[in-house]
C-alpha cells in the first residue's frame, strides 16, 4: 500500500545521506516498522504497571534471602 507523508527537507537529506536517494522508501520502512515494534511494547509494558500488588510476595520479608534461595534452587546452576 502506498501512502503520502511530508518531511522536511533537512530530514530527507539525511535520510539521503544515510541510506542513498534510491533507499528512501525501504529505510523509512524499516524506521516505521522499529517505531511500531517499540510502540507496542510500551503498551505492553504500561498494561502491566501495576499488574503485582505491593505486597504479600514471597520476598517481602528478606528480598537477599529469596534472591539466594532462588539461585541456588536449581542444582543445576554453577556457582
Amino acid at each position: 500500500m502506498r501512502m503520502h507523508i511530508e518531511l522536511d527537507d533537512d530530514l530527507v537529506a539525511q535520510v539521503d545521506r544515510l541510506a542513498g536517494a534510491r533507499g528512501r522508501s525501504a529505510f523509512v520502512r524499516s524506521a516505521v516498522q522499529v517505531a511500531v515494534r517499540q510502540a507496542a511494547r510500551w503498551s505492553q509494558l504500561d498494561a502491566a504497571a501495576a499488574s503485582i500488588p505491593d505486597h504479600g510476595h514471597e520476598w517481602d520479608a528478606d528480598p537477599a534471602a529469596w534472591v539466594h534461595s532462588q539461585r541456588h534452587a536449581d542444582p543445576r546452576r554453577a556457582g
